[in-house]
């Protein structure tokens, strides 16, 4: 069955990238994986060095928006780590795309950077 995958792409401040990756690695995917959703990668980017990447699967898109409306409008999430990403996020752009469930389990596969 296809998913939808949601890869979001940050710009990030100068000199933060390794104190968004832990607040990323330490805090935020374990919060998102803890609120049911699923994360199949993330990290540097390796083209750019102030460039980030994070990368979830969806059923659809209504899935995504009452997901990501759930979580990024918990106190979990806005008493909790946001302020420590949020703060180093110069720009950001999201992109949504339709893949199979083996695309999804090679990208996890292939990007073990976290």
């Amino acid at each position: 069955m296809p998913r939808l995958i949601e890869i979001r792409t940050y710009r990030l401040l100068p000199g933060t990238i390794d104190a968004f990756h832990h607040a990323v690695h330490t805090l935020a995917v374990p919060m998102l994986k803890a609120k049911g959703m699923d994360v199949v990668a993330y990290g540097r980017s390796d083209h750019e060095e102030e460039t980030y990447f994070l990368i979830r699967s969806y059923e659809n898109r209504m899935a995504l928006e009452t997901e990501q409306a759930a979580f990024y409008g918990s106190d979990d999430w806005r008493l909790g780590p946001r302020r420590a990403l949020v703060d180093r996020i110069q720009t950001y752009l999201n992109t949504l795309l339709w893949v199979s469930d083996t695309a999804v389990v090679e990208m996890r596969g292939l990007n073990k950077n976290q």
